[in-house]
């Protein structure tokens, strides 16, 4: 039977189409800027000349609106955009510099920065409010973006992460890698952007797509494992949660950067390229597309930014015919356009990793003197690898033409400014870059409105609901390793229990008698991290990070414990495995063991006792020794000879299965 539409229907599809096209009026930002009325619709005059431009029409495409003003900017204006500087906090306070913030917003005309501040809900929403006050007094009253390392997991490094304060906490992405569970990294990285976006952060400076292919390497943590397809899987959930969605930037995104493009975790004896001695990645099996293939995940996410990392490859790299440029990530044209561009058709914002056009000099390169700390030196911290020879405006100059869009960790413009106007930099090559800033800006919405609303950040940060759904992840997250004689789950009677780590307060909570030596108790419960040796102490990020050995030896204090206590009574030991460790001499000694990748003690406990089980399976395997370690190749996933423990191991408190050491 045919459908016959009358006049009068046709009337009423036309009504409605109309509908669907009418624009709808967004809420906009009240302030210092003033409004327009056009055709009874409202918009911000940004500019202040009582009319409406094509950037303040919200009515216009977000590229229109971005090629408009990305046209309008003066050179020094497009130089300031494509830094991402750094939020200056006054000395010795956690407030704003607001003279320094000042000139580098309205002097420089530099508008996204990093924050490392922490504080309350109140103070990070009031800092993020404060500047885009100060946005609103240029001439195009472009709006701040900020960016943050991770804040919602355990670890902390400076430059690398930040104590969670307020923020809901959950097990490291290597924890989430445990799980395996695409929907829950998903549901993180929601919750994680509810966070953020409530107290001003626009961008999330994560994940890290690296393959944690070299167990030596101080950033396995902060990484999603070795396999390459459980990577893909994890990095496309967690920036789909970030962004809100798989369609690209939109209000209510934070801005995705997924690091290190690429090949970072196949670091060369296990060194991290922060540092001189460690800027080389190393393929000896030619397995370099294997590191790529984690980027599939953030592509099919629409990840809006990707950070290339610092590594330069340790002799010839080649892929798709295409070979690497023998200098770091951020100067590599092949790795930027060739790689990155033209094969990935990435269209978004290519920022590069901190400091790459910084010197790196004296005790950077050297070494701080004996008895002065390194930190000392971070403003001296650089990592211009494969351009050392370079000045500044070659570097800056040599960056651009590779692909950069925006350099972190430098507010040094001037340099950009003279590139172009020595020829070395065309300038429609910095327009180009500045419309994609520009448009990631306009896609988020904040040209209309860019603040936040502070009782509803203390009201969002850490909310019940999201810190139930971290605890339950630690608990998730926990693999069991060894599990004699069924020791676990624990039963409900009292126990005397000797403590090594944990808050005995917790452990009283869930009726256990705390006792002060194992002599005295029926059972030890024992925290341990994972080794590390301090074997460049006088470096940065080689006193910041971990390094060098994984195994227990006599005289690390935690082994210590689990020697004293395991000769008197069964002992639990929970690793925080943070690095690979090797556990050869722990199993042969312990009752039970179980990895954590960041844990509380109410957490841990709930799983001791049976209130929740572990679910976890190794995202790395673990050697079985040192030997091993060193004979494996940095390019390739778990290829140790004979591991104490493989990839993907994992018992379960139902299951009758033991590990083949086991008794």
């Amino acid at each position: 039977m045919k459908h016959l539409f009358t006049f009068p229907a046709l009337l009423c599809g036309a009504a409605a189409l109309a509908a669907v096209a009418a624009p709808v009026q967004p809420q906009l930002a009240h302030g210092a800027i003033p409004l327009l009325t056009v055709n009874g619709l409202q918009f911000r005059d940004l500019n202040r000349n009582g009319k409406l431009d094509p950037y303040e029409d919200w009515r216009l495409p977000a590229a229109t609106r971005a090629a408009s003003l990305a046209a309008a900017l003066s050179l020094e204006e497009q130089a300031g955009l494509m830094m991402h500087g750094t939020l200056v906090l006054a000395q010795n306070s956690n407030a704003v510099d607001e003279q320094a913030m000042s000139g580098l917003i309205q002097q420089r005309y530099i508008n996204t920065f990093i924050s490392r501040q922490q504080g309350d809900a109140a103070t990070l929403a009031n800092t993020y409010n404060q500047l885009q006050q100060l946005a609103e007094t240029t001439r195009w009253a472009i709006p701040v973006s900020l960016s943050t390392d991770p804040r919602n997991h355990f670890q902390h490094v400076v430059g690398q992460s930040v104590t969670s304060g307020g923020f809901s906490q959950w097990p490291e992405p290597l924890g989430l890698a445990a799980i395996n569970d695409a929907a829950l990294t998903r549901r993180f990285g929601d919750i994680a952007r509810q966070e953020y976006l409530a107290v001003g952060f626009t961008q999330a400076l994560s994940p890290q797509a690296d393959l944690a292919t070299e167990p030596r390497w101080s950033r396995i943590f902060s990484t999603f494992g070795e396999d390459a397809d459980i990577v893909k899987s994890q990095v496309r959930a967690y920036v789909a949660g970030f962004q809100h969605g798989e369609r690209g930037l939109a209000p209510g995104s934070v801005a995705a950067v997924v690091k290190h493009w690429a090949g970072y975790g196949a670091a060369k004896d296990g060194w991290d390229s922060h540092n001189p001695y460690g800027k080389f990645m190393t393929f000896p099996s030619k397995n370099f597309a294997y590191h790529l293939k984690p980027f599939d995940g953030a592509f099919a996410a629409q990840a809006a930014s990707i950070m290339p990392t610092y590594s330069q490859p340790d002799g010839v790299v080649q892929i798709n015919g295409i070979t690497l440029d023998q200098v770091g990530g951020g100067y590599s044209k092949a790795l930027l356009t060739d790689l990155l561009r033209n094969k990935k058709k990435f269209k978004g914002v290519v920022l590069s990793d901190w400091a790459i056009t910084n010197d790196c000099k004296g005790p950077c390169l050297d070494g701080a003197p004996e008895g002065v700390t390194p930190l000392a030196f971070f403003p001296q911290f650089g990592t211009p690898w494969g351009v050392e020879d370079l000045d500044k405006q070659a570097r800056f100059a040599k960056g651009v033409m590779a692909g950069i869009d925006q350099f972190g960790g430098t507010e040094e413009s001037q340099y950009l400014v003279q590139a172009v106007r020595s020829g070395a930099v065309p300038a429609a090559r910095l327009q180009e870059s500045v419309r994609r800033i520009l448009l990631q800006k306009f896609q988020q919405g904040l040209f209309e409105n860019p603040y936040v609303d502070v009782a509803a950040a203390k009201a969002t940060l850490g909310k019940p609901e999201f810190s139930a759904a971290a605890l339950d992840a630690q608990r998730r997250s926990l693999v069991l390793l060894q599990n004699r004689n069924a020791l676990l789950p624990l039963s409900g009677a009292k126990r005397r229990v000797y403590l090594h780590g944990i808050d005995p307060a917790i452990a009283a909570g869930y009726g256990f008698t705390v006792v002060d030596t194992p002599e005295q108790a029926e059972l030890a419960i024992i925290r341990a991290a994972t080794p590390f040796e301090p074997l460049h102490p006088r470096y940065i990020f080689g006193t910041l990070t971990h390094e060098g050995t994984l195994a227990y030896a006599d005289g690390n204090a935690d082994y210590e414990a689990i020697k004293r206590a395991s000769a008197v009574v069964p002992t639990i030991v929970t690793v925080n495995l943070e690095r690979p460790a090797i556990l050869t001499n722990v199993v042969d000694k312990t009752a039970a063991v179980l990895a954590n990748f960041g844990i509380s003690d109410a957490a841990l406990f709930d799983v001791l006792t049976g209130k929740a089980a572990p679910q976890g399976r190794l995202p790395v395997e673990l050697p079985s020794s040192m030997e091993a370690v060193l004979n494996q190749r940095s390019d390739l996933p778990h290829d140790s000879v004979k591991p104490l423990f493989p990839f993907g191991f994992g018992l379960r408190y139902a299951l009758a299965a033991r590990h083949p050491e086991s008794k």
